[in-house]
């Protein structure tokens, strides 16, 4: 069933197009995944599906049964609702009456006869299971206080709020701008997990390429105005726009071919006389068009650093509170010249605080921070410095600098930079008002490594960059001469940059871990596991050093753990069955609900975990069985 079309649709802001003639088509059960460079009409495209902006041509057809629910990149909020009203602010048949139901309930002495029929009504289009939804998703997003007016959150809170609301409303068609944003690691898998479970169509802008590649089955890229559409996930986007975009190349050496020769027609002083001479001269014109739109701009970085000294940054007990909340305790950092260390944990445990730290914008509670003489930091932050709408692109940047020397030792203006950044010479001249998020955010990065750093403190760099960019920059990183320490919730450039982890795990306690991201969350799960379940060798035993040639078999423990894992999952599963019943029915118990999430998180992580090791003990069965029969 098609549950909404976009035929021949256009859109301008003042003379930059950004959409020409757009056709696409959504049906039911289709996950899309929209992606281009930022300006180039992302945010504009979903707004104007979602019914939120008007075309400047063509059409959107939508069933009249189809409900869509929007979640745009920066919501609208009434400071004054609560969490929940908030949530429940949509416009469907059930948002309403829920809401009614909430307010009655509010009231001091609501009558009988409207509760008996407000509770019928919920009973009649199962309303229930939507109100306990909301405060289950809205519990697994972080939000816990659901009567705290949404004016006294913070603009992540108020996001994931926001969230909260569009996933729960009943709608066919869910479109989401920039979804993973504000949140953290663990919270993104949940909603991985979430989207790929929801029944409906669902289209959405995000960075994130992990999600992309987990929870789509279509990838839709704006590129110049068009729309290119690809069936499949980001893994299978990368393998056929890398072949169409080889058939383009091929087809770009066809026309300058023929360019040569039409070149060397016109050289030789062809008189325009005939209507064939004017026909040859009007299709070399055409040929020098085409050439000029097949000349793909791409964003690129010349890497460019201050050399740095033996010492670079050392950091000795560092502790640091917020009235009652320890946010960093004794935690001690020798960085190395080329480190490259990612920062990860949940949301406002102090991630940020640490860079802060690091770069002198806060003054730690206990230790010693000492920087080298020769470091010069960079530091990108989550809120960019002040931009003057007024001022124009090129004169922000030369701001920091008006050359810069690349690592080949050639010299470059701030306007080849800017070209480098995709600021054409027009958009150079263009006021900083009329620039999209995302372009000022990439702006702001350029303002940062025209300053030649040597070492670089980047705060969630990948929140509002598209994906061209964020390719580009980490190449950069793979090439800078110096250190880099990033927080970040994006697992696929974590896993691309870090070679080191380090996590905020509670209490002001950091946690250090050798690897990428990836490698993070196997020694975690391994840790977590081990500290489930303890003693299980005996103390007084040590254990043999392990020889060259072991031979493949069971140990004791695997052998008996192999024989009962099964049970052990069997009854980890029913566990977490009860507890989703046990949920249903504590809808309007707060407290009860957020204990009864919290157990059943904790059985889900283990669940998995044995999940992990039945996998490993069965490839082990099958190796010893299959030694056993060679001769």
């Amino acid at each position: 069933m098609i549950l909404l079309s976009a035929e021949n649709i256009s859109k301008s802001y003042s003379e930059k197009k950004l959409l020409s003639g757009i056709n696409l088509v959504i049906n039911e059960g289709d996950k899309f995944g929209l992606i281009g460079i930022n300006g180039t009409g992302k945010t504009t495209l979903l707004k104007i599906l979602a019914g939120v902006e008007q075309a400047d041509e063509g059409e959107i057809i939508k069933s009249n049964s189809v409900n869509i629910e929007y979640l745009p990149q920066n919501p609208d909020f009434d400071p004054e609702a609560s969490v929940l009203e908030q949530v429940f602010k949509g416009d469907s048949t059930v948002m309403g009456l829920i809401r009614e139901y909430e307010e009655a309930m509010r009231s001091q002495s609501p009558s009988t006869e409207l509760m008996a029929k407000l509770t019928h009504e919920m009973d009649a289009i199962d309303a229930w299971s939507i109100e306990s939804e909301a405060r289950a998703v809205l519990t697994r997003l972080g939000c816990t206080n659901f009567q705290a007016k949404v004016g006294t959150l913070s603009g992540g809170q108020r996001k994931r709020v926001a969230l909260a609301a569009a996933l729960v409303n009943p709608a066919e068609l869910l479109i989401l701008d920039e979804p993973t944003n504000h949140l953290d690691n663990d919270t993104i898998d949940w909603l991985e997990q979430y989207l790929n479970k929801r029944k409906g169509a669902l289209l959405m802008v995000t960075h994130d390429r992990y999600f992309l590649d987990r929870v789509v089955n279509h990838i839709i890229e704006i590129d110049s105005g068009s729309l290119y559409t690809y069936r499949g996930n980001y893994s299978y986007y990368l393998e056929k726009k890398l072949e169409r975009e080889e058939l383009e190349r091929a087809a770009l050496r066809k026309r300058q071919s023929l360019l040569r020769k039409e070149l060397a027609w016109i050289k030789r002083g062809a008189k325009a006389r005939s209507t064939k001479q004017k026909a040859r001269i009007n299709r070399f014109h055409k040929l020098i068009e085409k050439s000029g739109e097949a000349a793909e701009e791409k964003l690129q970085i010349s890497v460019a650093s201050r050399r740095l000294g033996k010492k670079i940054i050392e950091l000795e007990q560092i502790s640091k509170s917020f009235g009652q909340l320890q946010v960093i305790e004794n935690f001690d950092l020798v960085l190395l010249r080329n480190d490259r260390v990612g920062i990860v944990g949940p949301n406002g445990c102090g991630k940020s605080t640490l860079l802060n730290i690091i770069c002198g914008r806060v003054k730690p509670d206990r230790g010693r921070v000492e920087l080298g003489a020769t470091v010069k930091i960079g530091l990108y932050t989550q809120e960019m410095q002040h931009m003057d709408d007024s001022q124009r692109v090129i004169e922000y940047i030369k701001e920091e600098a008006e050359f810069l020397t690349t690592a080949e030792g050639d010299t470059i203006s701030a306007a080849q930079m800017l070209e480098r950044f995709l600021f054409t010479s027009p958009l150079q001249w263009s006021l900083i008002g009329n620039l999209s998020g995302g372009e000022k955010r990439r702006l702001n990065l350029l303002k940062v490594l025209m300053g030649a750093p040597n070492v670089l403190l980047l705060d969630e760099p990948t929140n509002d960059l598209d994906i061209e960019t964020l390719v580009i920059l980490e190449d950069y990183l793979e090439d800078f001469k110096g250190a880099v320490i990033a927080v970040s919730h994006d697992r696929y450039f974590l896993d691309r940059m870090a070679e080191r982890i380090f996590s905020f795990e509670g209490n002001g306690r950091i946690v250090q871990y050798t690897g990428n991201y990836s490698d993070y969350k196997k020694k975690s799960s391994r840790d977590a596991q081990a500290a489930a379940v303890p003693n299980k060798t005996p103390d007084n035993v040590k254990a043999a050093p392990e020889k060259k040639e072991k031979p493949l078999k069971f140990t004791y423990q695997e052998q008996k753990e192999f024989a009962e894992i099964d049970d052990v999952i069997a009854g980890l599963e029913a566990k977490i069955k009860q507890l989703s019943a046990e949920i249903d029915g504590a809808a309007t118990d707060f407290i009860l609900l957020q204990k009864l999430f919290a157990e059943k998180e904790i059985l889900e992580r283990q669940l998995q975990d044995k999940l992990d090791r039945w996998v490993y003990l069965n490839e082990l069965a099958e190796s010893i069985a299959s030694l056993k029969k060679q001769p």
